[in-house]
């Protein structure tokens, strides 16, 4: 009898230590949220990150419309020069997200008050459809035709580029950015500008 109720007590345990076990391996596993301001500097792997985007494009585009390829075309066609962003092409190691990167180059433009801006292919295109779209179904008095585009100026184009050195648990991360500026009427190139980063990334030996 003693036996039996050994036997019960031990299956009865096997439930409940099974939970237990989950609870606590739930329980560390866990992720730990801490909210912290947008515009935060945080580089965790060294790898390309939304402060080298976002600052990146800050001084280029400061240094591209300080040239005087901006005053000689305002002088020229008083008015604003209009800008497009073209391919900014991904020649590094790593994965980056060049899409944002051409974002924080047009809001800088926007931003600066120099310049105005056109939206890039895809996005024209799009818009074209609405148009085609508008004049089929759209009141007559609200309707916008085809052919009312104001064309670019000049293009924004570049690239990114990477050289990694490593030995041991130290690399080095150099990271160039290449961008030019090309009027679009005459294929002249009236902004080369470069951008240079470089971090040292050491990590930590395994322990055992």
């Amino acid at each position: 009898m003693n036996k039996e109720k050994k036997i019960f007590k031990t299956y009865t345990l096997i439930p409940f230590t099974f939970y237990l076990f989950v609870f606590v391996i739930g329980c560390s596993t866990t992720p730990k949220i801490t909210r912290i301001d947008a515009a935060a500097q945080v580089d965790l792997s060294g790898y390309w990150n939304d402060t080298d985007s976002r600052e990146v494009a800050m001084e280029m585009i400061k240094d591209a419309l300080s040239r005087p390829w901006i005053d000689d075309f305002i002088s020229q066609k008083k008015e604003k020069p209009r800008i497009v962003v073209g391919t900014i092409r991904n020649r590094s190691m790593e994965h980056i997200n060049t899409q944002t990167f051409v974002k924080d180059l047009e809001r800088e433009v926007l931003n600066s008050g120099r310049a105005k801006f056109v939206a890039s292919m895809d996005e024209r295109q799009e818009i074209r459809e609405e148009k085609i779209d508008q004049s089929f179904h759209a009141d007559a008095a609200t309707q916008k035709s085809l052919g009312q585009e104001k064309g670019a100026d000049f293009m924004i184009r570049g690239q990114i580029n990477t050289i990694m050195d490593e030995a041991g648990n130290t690399q080095l991360k150099y990271y160039q950015v290449e961008l030019e500026a090309i009027n679009i009427l005459t294929n002249e190139k009236v902004w080369i500008g470069q951008k240079k980063i470089k971090k040292l990334v050491q990590r930590r030996g395994a322990k055992f």
